[in-house]
C-alpha cells in the first residue's frame, strides 16, 4: 500500500470519527436539558404535595386524631383523568412514614410513588384531582413497601372519615379526595400504587429503594421540596408515643 492510499485512509477515518463524535454530543447536548428537566418536575411534584398537604391538614373536615394515628401518608397532587381511568402524566406523588420501628418517631424523606386505576372522586368535568392516603397499619405500609400493590386487595382501604363521623377501624388506608375544594373520604378500592424508582433515582442521586427511604432511613429529604414537606408533617403531625 502506498504512503498516499494510507495518509488518505487515515483521513477518512479520521473525519468519520470527528463527525460521530458530533453527533454524539450534540444528542447529549439535546438529552442533558430532558433529565434535568425530569427531575424539576418530581422537585415541582414535591412542592405541589406540600401544598395539598398543607390544606389537607388545615381542613377541619378531616379528624385531626386520624391524622395523629397514620403510620405513613401518600400525597398524590394533580392526577390527571385519562377517559375513565386514572394515570399516566402527573398521577404521582410521595409518601412518607413515621420512622422507628413502632412509627413513634420523626417523619422520613419522601418516596415517589405512582398511581393508577383510580376511578373515584372527580368533579364533573374535572381534569385532574389531589388525593391523600393515611396508612394506618404495619400491614398496609408492608403491602405498599413491597411493590406494586393493590388497595382493596393487598391493603384493605376505605373512605376517610369525616369530622362529624366516627373514625373507621379495621382499615389499613383511609383515602380522601379534593371535591367542591375540600377534601373528603373517597373510595380507591381497585386503584393501584408502585414505588417510582426513576424518580427516586433522581431525587437523590443513587439507585434506592422506597423501603430504603422512608423505613431504613437511609437518605435525607431532597432541599427542593421535599425539606419544607417534613417541616410540615413535623409542625402538623409530631411524633407521637405508642
Amino acid at each position: 500500500m502506498s504512503r498516499e492510499t494510507i495518509l488518505r485512509s487515515v483521513s477518512v477515518h479520521l473525519r468519520k470519527n470527528a463527525s460521530y463524535f458530533l453527533v454524539s454530543a450534540f444528542l447529549l447536548g439535546l438529552a442533558l436539558p430532558i433529565w434535568a428537566g425530569d427531575k424539576e418536575k418530581d422537585e415541582e411534584t414535591l412542592k405541589n404535595a406540600t401544598t395539598v398537604l398543607q390544606a389537607m391538614l388545615t381542613d377541619k373536615n378531616i379528624p385531626p386524631d386520624v391524622v395523629a394515628k397514620a403510620n405513613c401518608i401518600v400525597i398524590l397532587p394533580n392526577v390527571k383523568k385519562v377517559g375513565f381511568i386514572v394515570g399516566g402524566s402527573g398521577g404521582r406523588g410521595p409518601m412518607v412514614c413515621r420512622t422507628g420501628d413502632t412509627f413513634n418517631g420523626k417523619w422520613s424523606a419522601p418516596a415517589m410513588y405512582r398511581v393508577g386505576g383510580v376511578s373515584a372522586g372527580f368533579q364533573v368535568g374535572a381534569t385532574s384531582s389531589d388525593f391523600v392516603l393515611l396508612i394506618m397499619t404495619k400491614k398496609g405500609v408492608n403491602a405498599v413497601l413491597k411493590g406494586k400493590s393493590k388497595l382493596g386487595a393487598d391493603a384493605t382501604a376505605a373512605a376517610g372519615p369525616g369530622a362529624t363521623a366516627h373514625a373507621v377501624t379495621g382499615s389499613d388506608i383511609l383515602t380522601y379526595g379534593k371535591s367542591q375544594g375540600l377534601f373528603a373520604g373517597v373510595s380507591l378500592s381497585g386503584a393501584s400504587l408502585e414505588p417510582d424508582d426513576d424518580s427516586n433515582k433522581r431525587l437523590y442521586g443513587k439507585a434506592i429503594t422506597a423501603k430504603e427511604i422512608v423505613r431504613q432511613n437511609q437518605v435525607q429529604p431532597p432541599a427542593a421540596g421535599g425539606e419544607a414537606l417534613i417541616s410540615l408533617l413535623d409542625t402538623k403531625a409530631p411524633s407521637r408515643s405508642n
